[in-house]
């Protein structure tokens, strides 16, 4: 334990690690506390001074023990940390108290509110307190009235829909079924929708709050580039969930296998469901009260990011995250669950995590960003031709560097393989399913990315590959 200590030491005071003497104040030592529970704990030693880092020990164990303790509960609210412990480097008995990281309130001493910066204490400023306030679940930023906002900024037949279904909550009118779910607060003796509610059911809920969207983009490599499509996604929460289910299946590689009974299969470089369930993650955990950035979901080759405003919430961590749940916007979930987005959303990652072991891929990776989080889904390690007893002609959702979606995809395969020609109602039988103004759109796509050519006119039109 020596060692660990002297390691420590040698490393030098930093946001995480910081020393004081044994005669160090109670406020010194409340202070330095308060100010690492608010940023990402760390630890403090009594029995060190100084630049140099002397061991100099403290002489009466219980009673520094007894101020690291009076000092933590001398914070508003008091700080509730496991027990400091007595440890010796060499001869020298130490008190060493731990801050975890993600503490559950916004702490002060003496009426400020500090956080660390290197190995200072530093007061908090305003924005940065509200947010902290915010993320710690202190205030809830869904449930202020959005600023400017009336019930006539509601799409009332959404909400009439959602009440007709889910009215049993405590009233079947809308207006009741939305006070009761947060979605709607009295004011002045009057309703005003909050920021859950124009989420949810807002007609325009990006007048209110310009950054609530999705920003949706393939890349045609590893990096981002110029070459690159691009879909900016607005609108409710659950229609941004759609919208961003409709840009991953047109947008996610599609691989072909022979299954156990020699049957040809595809399957997408990642499980849809995993990456779904990142974006809808994403749009119920995000931190809105942060201006200027939104979700970010980008595809290159090889893997995808999902990126959210707002560090992790509460008491969650990188560490912990697989166990722990924090919901930073309850009503926004609570509504999710009613309109049966649960099954996908949950509160942790261990169906992103079972999706991906169940496909033989990396474990998705999780960092904080300075600003957010972000999720990594890392595609399969060997990058091989899918096995195929006709080596089928691919492209891997990228042609002559530009990305291109599975539609898109089989209108090449069928130009290079098939007829040097393609209609709109060739493609139409090639991809069954889709409308015929999705067939129209793909195509059109193509000829604006100067991959096909258009020719004819009205009904005898049809395209071609554009060679230089």
């Amino acid at each position: 334990m020596t060692d660990d200590i002297e390691t420590m030491l040698r490393a030098g005071r930093s946001a995480r690690l910081d020393w004081v003497g044994e005669n160090a104040s109670i406020d010194t030592i409340a202070s330095i506390l308060a100010a690492m529970a608010n940023t990402h704990g760390g630890t403090l030693i009594l029995g060190v001074a100084g630049p140099t880092a002397a061991l100099i020990g403290v002489r009466d164990p219980e009673n520094a023990l007894d101020r690291v303790l009076q000092a933590a509960l001398s914070t508003d609210p008091p700080l509730f940390i496991p027990l400091p412990r007595v440890m010796k480097a060499g001869d020298k008995p130490l008190i060493v108290a731990h801050v975890p990281p993600g503490m559950p309130h916004v702490y002060a001493h003496d009426g400020r509110y500090l956080q660390r910066q290197g190995f200072e204490q530093i007061p908090l400023k305003p924005r940065d307190l509200r947010r902290l306030i915010i993320e710690r679940g202190e205030v809830s930023f869904e449930t202020e009235v959005a600023r400017g906002s009336s019930l006539e900024d509601i799409d009332w037949d959404q909400a009439k829909s959602y009440a007709a279904e889910f009215g049993g909550i405590g009233g079947t009118s809308p207006d009741a079924v939305l006070l009761r779910r947060g979605c709607l607060v009295r004011q002045d003796g009057r309703l005003r929708p909050t920021h859950a509610g124009i989420l949810l059911f807002g007609k325009d809920p990006q007048r209110f709050l310009r950054s609530a969207e999705i920003t949706a983009v393939r890349f045609a490599g590893e990096t981002m580039s110029d070459h690159f499509t691009r879909h900016d996604i607005g609108g409710t929460i659950p229609t941004q969930i759609k919208k961003a289910e409709v840009f991953l299946r047109d947008h996610l590689r599609k691989n072909a296998a022979l299954g156990a009974s020699m049957a040809r299969m595809d399957t997408l470089e990642y499980p849809l469901e995993a990456a779904r369930e990142l974006v809808i993650n994403a749009v119920a955990h995000r931190d809105y009260s942060i201006e200027g950035d939104g979700i970010r979901l980008y595809i290159y080759r090889g893997r995808m990011e999902v990126t959210s405003p707002g560090r992790l919430a509460g008491h969650v961590t990188i560490d912990n995250i697989k166990d722990e749940r924090f919901s930073r916007n309850p009503a926004i979930v609570q509504v999710l669950a009613d309109m049966r987005f649960i099954e996908r959303l949950g509160y942790g990652v261990d169906r992103v995590i079972e999706l991906m072991k169940a496909r033989h891929l990396p474990d998705p990776e999780f960092s904080e960003t300075a600003g957010g989080f972000r999720v990594t889904l890392y595609g399969a390690l060997n990058e091989a031709d899918p096995i195929s007893t006709e080596t089928p002609l691919q492209f891997n959702g990228i042609y002559r560097g530009v990305p291109i979606n599975p539609r898109q995809e089989a209108a090449l395969i069928h130009l290079h393989k098939t007829s040097p020609r393609i209609t709109n109602s060739d493609l139409q039988e090639l991809c069954p399913d889709v409308h015929p103004e999705t067939i129209r759109r793909d195509l059109a796509d193509l000829v604006s990315k100067d991959i096909l050519i258009k020719l004819g006119q009205k009904r005898g039109s049809y395209y071609m590959l554009k060679t230089d």
